[in-house]
């Protein structure tokens, strides 16, 4: 029988599914948002079972729903379109970009992200949904995404922050050159498809570079092509298209800048009948050793050994 993987108290995944249902069920009840119980459910159940199916075809020890719910509710609250077949598209494209898209143990790409950048370019019949909050749901969020970055000290809120900081920056200052009041640019920043994608997009830890500098450098990239995309192309979901082409660029950052991550993802990702296993084997010359208490020889031995506790996609 397949183990199902466990979520404790500590992980943060727990709170990124706490507060994304919180906020679908709020929206669907009092925000009337424009998205079905029967959409909701047909979003979640795609997602789960294509990572059913994808974890029964690479032949992992563990199935591991949470990730993939994570991905189904933020579809929920972001995707809207009239067709089921587009919705269920979405999801599976989501679940898929996981296993079938990957690079030296990694995501290329967020689920969430490539999956609406995919049904937006394609289809021409999706839109995302940024507007439909209202200012207690949006301050509501931005009160437990905050909350939880400082007690939980997130491993990826540098890069948050390097994008928050360089978007507000940009918008600040093309409303300031402009001579718009101030309400205009606090009003484009209220949006909380902008939340969502600063908190749970491009803060995802298998898809952002290894190291502290390159994270920093990736999100002030992805931020600049955002307000390009807006402000110069005239372009709505400038973020979205940002970060689906900016995350080509990580496998670059990762080599520029090594990181202690990579000498972790090759322990993790060593585990019976994964397919990326031996591919990552092959490449010890981008492994970086993590200081701790063993000694940098040991460490290396372990790493060759594929010691180290097993994770799921």
């Amino acid at each position: 029988m397949l183990e199902i993987a466990p979520l404790s108290t500590k992980d943060p995944r727990l709170f990124q599914i706490a507060s994304l249902t919180v906020l679908l069920g709020y929206g669907m009840t009092v925000l009337s948002f424009d998205v079905s119980p029967a959409r909701a459910a047909l979003l979640v159940g795609t997602a789960l079972c294509a990572q059913l199916a994808c974890t029964r075809l690479f032949r992992l020890p563990v199935f591991d729903p949470w990730s993939g719910l994570i991905s189904a509710l933020s579809l929920c609250l972001l995707l809207r379109t009239n067709s089921a077949g587009i919705a269920v598209a979405a999801a599976g494209v989501a679940i898929g970009s996981k296993f079938f898209l990957r690079w030296n143990g990694k995501h290329l790409f967020n689920p969430t992200n490539i999956a609406l950048a995919a049904v937006l370019a394609v289809t021409g019949r999706a839109w995302v949904s940024s507007g439909q909050w209202g200012n207690a749901a949006f301050f509501g969020f931005f009160i437990a995404c905050a909350g939880r970055f400082v007690v939980q000290r997130a491993a990826r809120g540098d890069v948050t922050l390097a994008f928050l900081a360089t978007f507000l920056l940009l918008v600040l200052g093309r409303s300031a050159a402009l001579h718009e009041p101030l309400t205009i640019p606090l009003h484009r920043l209220e949006s909380g498809a902008l939340l969502l994608f600063a908190f749970f997009m491009i803060s995802d830890p298998k898809t952002t570079p290894d190291s502290r500098g390159g994270r920093l450098v990736f999100g002030a990239v992805v931020a600049l092509g955002a307000a390009y995309v807006q402000f110069r192309l005239f372009l709505p979901n400038g973020a979205i298209w940002s970060l689906a082409l900016g995350s080509l660029l990580v496998p670059l950052f990762d080599l520029l800048w090594p990181g202690p991550q990579s000498s972790e993802r090759v322990v993790r990702f060593r585990m019976k009948g994964d397919l990326h296993a031996p591919l990552l084997a092959l490449r010890p010359r981008f492994v970086s050793l993590r200081s701790g208490s063993l000694p940098a020889r040991s460490r290396f031995l372990r790493v060759l050994r594929g010691e180290g506790r097993r994770e799921a996609l």
